[in-house]
């Protein structure tokens, strides 16, 4: 249970499903209403992955925005990269094996981006950042396993370093929240920054505004 280091001020939507997301938030008091968007990620700038991953918080946020324009809205996306080639969610357990085949013994980046959108106040701030992660060798039998476990098909680049797959990283560079999914700190700044929350004035407090 979250010991409330900070508090809503105004009631905010995350525009995802991702359970990692909620939990980084509420891990720190934040209180949310999930609205996941449901844009086709299919298509978008192919010249930079940066602008790629901000194109799509950009978009999944306009997407929950649209109907509701009085409200803050969160929506993120995030990245796995190698080389200059963007990693996503894997469709099957084949392609998750050939991506970790291709992530293994080497150092990789995570970005994720992130948008706070208010459509009534014409605030839309998009901002990313990005984390290098070095993976140890793997077997053909540990990536089996992993794989076995069904827990990379949900997640870019065919792992969680949250869950069973930190095994793999043998070190990283920055944030570990932004290869979890968003970068915390950036996040919250963020948010204060716009008056969508502020830290909490005593442990424990109670329901935010707004709610």
């Amino acid at each position: 249970m979250s010991e409330g280091l900070y508090e809503n001020l105004e009631p905010l939507i995350l525009a995802s499903a991702s359970p990692r997301r909620l939990e980084l938030l509420g891990s720190v008091g934040i209180r949310v209403e999930v609205v996941p968007s449901s844009i086709d990620e299919s298509e978008g700038p192919a010249d930079s992955p940066l602008r790629l991953v901000q194109h799509w918080a950009l978009e999944k946020a306009k997407a929950v925005s649209r109907s509701r324009k009085a409200s803050w809205v969160l929506a993120a996306d995030t990245i796995v990269v190698l080389g200059g080639k963007v990693f996503g969610k894997p469709r099957n357990e084949a392609q998750a094996m050939e991506m970790l085949k291709a992530l293994s013994g080497k150092k990789h980046q995570v970005t994720s981006a992130f948008c706070l959108k208010h459509a009534e106040r014409g605030v839309e701030q998009v901002s990313a950042v990005t984390t290098g992660v070095r993976f140890k060798t793997l077997s053909g039998a540990e990536m089996a396993a992993y794989v076995r476990t069904g827990e990379c098909l949900d997640k870019a680049g065919a792992y969680g370093i949250q869950g069973p797959g930190a095994f793999m990283v043998r070190a990283i560079e920055g944030s570990y929240t932004n290869v979890v999914g968003l970068p915390l700190a950036e996040a919250l700044e963020c948010l204060m920054d716009h008056g969508v929350i502020e830290p909490a004035k005593e442990v424990g407090a109670g329901a935010p505004k707004g709610f």
